[in-house]
């Protein structure tokens, strides 16, 4: 059931003091530019504690001269430098330099293209989100959608304020689940759903940096899927003075959002900083009934010494509450557009009841990176991790009391309470744990010219999943959402979909080099990864396979060549490797119809994992203007393609062998300096993208040999302006995206969409201890388009089609994602 909104009244003081004092703004006293800029020329590093150098106080007062009466500069970065990491086959890190800020939340207002465009040396297409973006951005916002505006990229969310998981994210094609994804060093997503839910791993003011590497992974990252590249966030690092920050927003359908953070500082001469943050969030969706609860807590603290040596302690805990969204079919879609939702109203019979069908989800991270320079040239990186997941989903059928099944065999008479009738509504309470530990670390060596890096991965995870049910009583409430209370058979057991307990341990061994030439213009790269992975399941249900497993040993090679024309032009070509196994629990378990006793999934012993080879082409320009191109070819043996239903009122999750695939394509962005304080950017995509074979289907072969592969729009592109003047600020955005096909016969698609998204903002001068206080609001969707935004279920054929040999294969509809409609919100932030 969706929980009240929870209140932190320190959080809502905070944050109510801020907004009052933002009214009497206009009446405080500004301090003069050059003031503010050789304070922030005086400013201490964020990372290194370095003071400024003369010249820098020079060229402040310099600046300032220009623009005297501005505004007071912070003390923040915008995105300080993480301690050091182990060197990978990823090339050089994109420049973050660090400057002092103009805004209490990280901005610079110097970045091309508003925070977009870093600039990259990497010898793989490679894109980097600043503070300067993201700030700009609603803070409900998550990892995933601060993402949408690079190139290749689409994502389809289901809710306009990023608040929620319920959404999917693609790049150059591929979708989520071929993704690699790494925060603060470790891997933090469902390793065995490959589900990043990046709204629970930290709240969107302590986001430093976002990175998309599409189609080349890191070589040295914690993460086995990335298919279709990685992405990797990481914190802002602590603050060297002690302060902190606190934002109150509020929106359409009710939103209600608090943030509070805190700095220590460097505590006393250790070296070591560090900040805690809190925030909760409230609301309603934005389409039929039931809303959101979200809690979060953040931590990372920091430790240098030395010559390049650091500790870096990070952990992070949610917990969410929300109402689910409903799936439509395209005749749903056209019939009832964005009005398909649950029911409002319980009458005692319906399985739509809105209660019926939410989630509730408790994540926790924690990783310490840690980095060791040992002489000599070596140097030592090792990053112990945990993740954490405790949650469960619901969804809701009809369980007849006498005709019943547990596994294949007769229920018997279920024990439901005196007085009911022989049928009644049964709540899906789809249970679920998952722990993983995890080790990651590099050994490198540098040597003249010459680096030679070992690395080695350990990770274990240990999931159980068993669906149960409850009943409900006559207000729609469920005796409990966590399978405490469960329907039983007629002998005492839990009637159960299914009762999985999956054991997974993974071990890779890294090794690569890098030479450099020609005054290091020219890098040559080669490396290799091979992991050895064991996956066994066990499943306590009548009629079920008892114990599944498999081994699985691959190797990953790749090599990178790039070469620096001028200090401003770089070209690079590179080959890679990557795999994936087969998503979710399905292939490992039977599952079986509580309704009839037929098994309706088989496992499968012989699931052959997804394996990519792909080449890529790159060209770099930073200067007057900044352009970046790539041209892209992969080919995939074994694609898996990933696809949701609901089973007895359960969602089942399962991959579908797509075959062998082509893709090709070109993705390109162009950015300029900040001039006059207007930063353009633009970014765009071409894809062709066909399935090489035919595919199985009902007992025979679909005719999908040259087909366009499902989810890959021809052509996607972004247009983006950003101004800051140091007081007024705001971003605009356009995206337009392509039709993409839903089923392997080419015979449903989503039509192409357009959205467009707007925030503005005004900082004020410091008002005694608030520290440039300032308003923003965010306006998502300006247009208010109806669309839908991505596929949820994929089926194989959506009308009736005679196969190779004859056969006619019955159609299956897909169900889609609908995009959020227009919505606005106003956030009130101050440092302190």
């Amino acid at each position: 059931m969706f929980r009240p909104g929870l209140r932190s009244p320190g959080v809502m003081a905070a944050a109510c003091a801020g907004a009052s004092l933002l009214a009497i703004a206009a009446a405080s006293a500004p301090a003069t530019a050059a003031t503010a800029a050789v304070r922030a020329a005086h400013t201490r590093h964020p990372s290194h504690g370095s003071t400024a150098k003369p010249g820098a106080i020079a060229t402040a007062k310099t600046a300032a001269a220009k623009q005297a009466g501005t505004q007071k500069t912070g003390t923040q970065a915008a995105a300080a430098k993480p301690a050091p990491h182990a060197t990978s086959m990823q090339g050089g890190s994109e420049d973050l330099s660090v400057r002092a800020t103009l805004s209490a939340t990280g901005m610079t207002g110097r970045p091309p293209g508003g925070g977009l465009m870093a600039k990259q040396t990497s010898p793989y297409a490679r894109n980097t989100i600043t503070r300067d973006y993201i700030a700009a951005q609603s803070p409900t916002t998550n990892v995933l959608n601060l993402v949408r505006n690079t190139p290749g990229v689409v994502v389809a969310g289901a809710d306009p304020t990023g608040a929620t998981d319920r959404m999917s994210v693609s790049i150059r094609g591929m979708n989520q689940n071929e993704i690699g994804y790494e925060f603060e060093g470790m891997n933090p997503s469902d390793v065995l759903y490959y589900n990043p839910s990046s709204s629970t791993w930290a709240d969107t003011e302590n986001i430093g940096s976002i990175t998309v590497s599409p189609g080349s992974p890191d070589l040295m990252a914690p993460t086995f899927s990335a298919v279709g590249g990685l992405i990797s966030a990481k914190m802002r690092s602590p603050s060297q003075k002690a302060g902190g920050l606190a934002d109150f927003t509020f929106g359409g359908n009710d939103l209600e959002r608090e943030f509070i953070r805190a700095d220590t500082g460097e505590i006393g001469h250790s070296g070591f900083r560090s900040y805690a943050s809190f925030s909760n969030t409230t609301g309603t969706n934005w389409r039929g009934p039931g809303g959101l609860n979200r809690w979060h807590v953040d931590f990372k603290g920091e430790k240098t010494w030395g010559d390049g040596n650091s500790i870096s302690p990070f952990m992070s805990y949610n917990d969410v509450t929300e109402s689910l969204y409903t799936y439509p079919t395209m005749a749903q879609w056209r019939e009832y557009g964005d009005s398909y939702n649950y029911a409002r109203n319980f009458t005692g019979s319906n399985t739509s009841y809105y209660k019926f069908h939410q989630y509730e989800w408790r994540h926790a991270h924690a990783s310490v990176q840690t980095h060791f320079n040992l002489g000599h040239g070596l140097e030592l990186t090792a990053t112990p991790y945990i993740y954490d997941v405790d949650g469960t989903l619901n969804g809701a059928t009809t369980l007849s009391q006498t005709g019943s099944f547990l596994g294949n065999e007769s229920a018997g008479t279920l024990q439901f309470p005196s007085g009911t009738s022989g049928s009644a509504v049964g709540v899906s309470v789809d249970h679920f744990r998952e722990s993983t530990f995890g080790f990651n670390s590099a050994l490198s060596w540098k040597y003249h010219h010459n680096e030679l890096s070992l690395g080695y991965w350990y990770s274990y995870v240990n999931y159980t999943e068993d669906p149960s049910y409850s009943l409900p009583g006559a207000n729609g409430q469920a005796a409990n959402l966590w399978g405490q209370y469960p329907v039983l058979t007629g002998s005492g057991q839990r009637l159960l979909q299914w009762n999985a307990h999956v054991i997974q341990q993974l071990n890779a061994i890294t090794l690569q080099d890098t030479y450099r030439a020609l005054g290091d213009r020219l890098t040559i790269s080669a490396g290799i990864k091979t992991v050895m992975m064991t996956r066994n399941a066990t499943n306590l249900i009548p009629g079920a396979t008892y114990a599944t497993g498999f081994s699985d040993f691959q190797p990953l090679p790749r090599v990178a060549i790039s070469y620096q024309i001028t200090p401003h032009d770089q070209i690079y070509v590179n080959g890679t490797t990557a795999f994936r196994e087969a998503a979710a629990v399905t292939p490992s378990i039977d599952m079986f119809s509580v309704a009839t006793g037929k098994m309706t999934s088989a496992h499968s012993g012989a699931v052959k994992p997804e394996y990519s080879i792909a080449e890529e082409v790159g060209y770099r320009h930073y200067g007057a203007f900044n352009f970046t191109v790539s041209l892209f070819n992969y080919n995939f043996t074994n694609r898996q393609i990933t696809s949701n239903q609901l089973v007895n009122g359960t969602t089942i999750t399962s991959s579908l062998n797509g075959g062998g695939q082509t893709t090709r394509g070109v993705s390109a962005e162009f950015s300029l300096p900040a001039w006059h304080h207007f930063s353009p950017y633009l970014s765009g995509q071409y894809l062709h993208s066909t399935i090489d074979n035919n595919i199985a289907a009902g007992g025979d072969y679909l005719p999908t040999k040259g087909k366009t592969a499902v989810l890959t729009p021809k052509f996607t592109g972004s247009i983006g302006i950003s101004y800051d003047d140091g007081t007024l600020f705001g971003n605009f955005s356009f995206n337009y995206i392509d039709s993409q096909y839903t089923t392997f016969m080419d015979d449903q698609s989503i039509p192409a969409y357009k959205t467009a998204n707007l925030s503005m903002g005004y900082r004020f001068h410091d008002i005694g201890f608030l520290k440039r206080p300032q308003i923003q609001l965010n306006l998502v969707n300006l247009g208010d388009s109806r669309y839908l935004s991505g596929a949820w279920g994929l089926t194989s054929n959506a009308v009736a089609t005679k196969g190779i040999y004859g056969h006619t294969i019955a159609a299956s509809q897909p169900t889609y994602i609908t995009g959020g409609k227009f919505s606005g919100l106003v956030s009130l932030t101050t440092g302190f």
